[in-house]
This record gives structure tokens, C-alpha cells and sequence, in this order.
């Protein structure tokens, strides 16, 4: 039996950054078990050069990268999600649509690199730590034993995730 490709939604306010950073990271090291998407509640249309750059220079793909609605992913005709995870602090109080499919969720937030101000090095820098725990959370999420956990034991997995 071939094994289930779970679809991931990643989502933040502006989808320019850390949902885009997520998709990114989890399509290339999720080995085909995973489809990963991002989204926003109000994208600001364009991704981040910053994140373009440090996907680069990280050796994984943005052709396709794009910020977008969420309400893509709720429409219907919509993929059926699995797993819906908020990188941002605001996304996660906000009242998200129903997503299809009943995905699992959890909240995943970080600092923003976005916002910070200063030099390019300064910026580079919160892009690049934004980065490490998020494919910190990615490596520790793919690692999960998705099939043979409990509904429960899952949702409890992908909570503690979101707080290493």
C-alpha cells in the first residue's frame, strides 16, 4: 500500500516570510510523504526578497513561491488539508476558515524577521535564525510516526513541536 501524502498548510498574516520559509522547507525534506503549502489572511502579494535569498542560498527551490489568500484553501474544490499550522502569533488568534478535510492543527509561532529593522546583515540574521527553528520543527515533524499515533497522541506531538 503506498504510503498517504499528507497535505500541509502553513499560515501567517502576510504570507511573505515564515509560511513561505515552511513550504519551502517541508516540500524539499518531506521525502514525498508531504505537499506543503502557505498562505495568509492578508497577504501582501509579494514574497520577501529576504526569504527568496535565503532559500538560495539554502539550495531550495521558489519558482512557484507566491503570497496568497488563505481563502484559496478554503473554497470549495479545495485540497483537503491534514495539518494546518500558524507560524505567526496574529494568524493564530485570528478566526481562520473551515478548511477542508478537518485538518489538525497547531500553533508554530515565531518572531517575525520581516519586522525587524536595521542593517541587511541585521535582517539576514533574523531571516536565518527564523529559519533554523523552523526546520528544526519540520525535521522534528516528518520524523513523527504519523500513522501509528493516535488522533490525541498526534495533536499533542504537533503542539509540543510548536514550543521546540
Amino acid at each position: 500500500m503506498a504510503e498517504k501524502c499528507y497535505e500541509v498548510l502553513f499560515l501567517c498574516t502576510g504570507n511573505s516570510a515564515r509560511s513561505i520559509l515552511s513550504e519551502a522547507l517541508l516540500n524539499r525534506r518531506g521525502g514525498g510523504r508531504f505537499r506543503a503549502y502557505s498562505a495568509g489572511s492578508h497577504p501582501t502579494g509579494r514574497v520577501n526578497p529576504f526569504a527568496i535569498d535565503l532559500l538560495q542560498r539554502s539550495g531550495l527551490p521558489t519558482e512557484g513561491l507566491r503570497s496568497k489568500s488563505w481563502d484559496e484553501f478554503a473554497s470549495p474544490g479545495a485540497t483537503p488539508l491534514d495539518f494546518v499550522f500558524t507560524v505567526c502569533d496574529n494568524a493564530a488568534g485570528e478566526v481562520c476558515p473551515l478548511w477542508p478535510g478537518q485538518p489538525m492543527t497547531a500553533h508554530w509561532g515565531i518572531p517575525d524577521p520581516a519586522a525587524v529593522e536595521g542593517s541587511d546583515a541585521d535582517k539576514r540574521k533574523a531571516f536565518d535564525d527564523a529559519f533554523r527553528v523552523l526546520e528544526r520543527r519540520i525535521s522534528l515533524f516528518i520524523s513523527l510516526p504519523i500513522r501509528s499515533l493516535d488522533q490525541l497522541a498526534l495533536a499533542r506531538k504537533v503542539a509540543e513541536i510548536g514550543k521546540a
